[in-house]
């Protein structure tokens, strides 16, 4: 399993903690020094069947100076992911990446379920 996070982010530091919490092993990635690639995130899109706008950081000061709100809706997928891939601070963390579940932000409900 990889937690893919920006560890200055008190969210990505609460589900690190919860992940040690469970006794679930992982990969740790700093999203800023390694940010996800092109190829991982169309791969990731397609097969977390999530809305390509759970992959974007809206709350990120990055988001906000770039317009992205009202960009967006006017951009094709593609254009969209290869957007994600320029930035590391445009994708929202933390995300868990394993063989059969691909979570974007951290919900401990939903982490539950999918999960332990």
């Amino acid at each position: 399993m990889l937690f893919i996070e920006y560890p200055k982010c008190t969210t990505c530091q609460k589900a690190k903690k919860w992940l040690d919490d469970n006794g679930i092993i992982y990969e740790d990635r700093h999203i800023k020094e390694q940010n996800p690639t092109y190829e991982e995130l169309r791969l990731w899109y397609f097969e977390s069947g999530l809305p390509l706008k759970r992959f974007f950081n809206t709350s990120g000061l990055l988001y906000k100076s770039m317009g992205l709100k009202d960009k967006l809706p006017s951009m094709s997928d593609e254009e969209q992911l290869q957007l994600l891939a320029t930035d590391g601070m445009l994708v929202k963390r933390p995300l868990i990446i394993s063989d059969d579940v691909i979570l974007t932000g951290f919900r401990e409900k939903e982490w539950k379920e999918k999960l332990i």
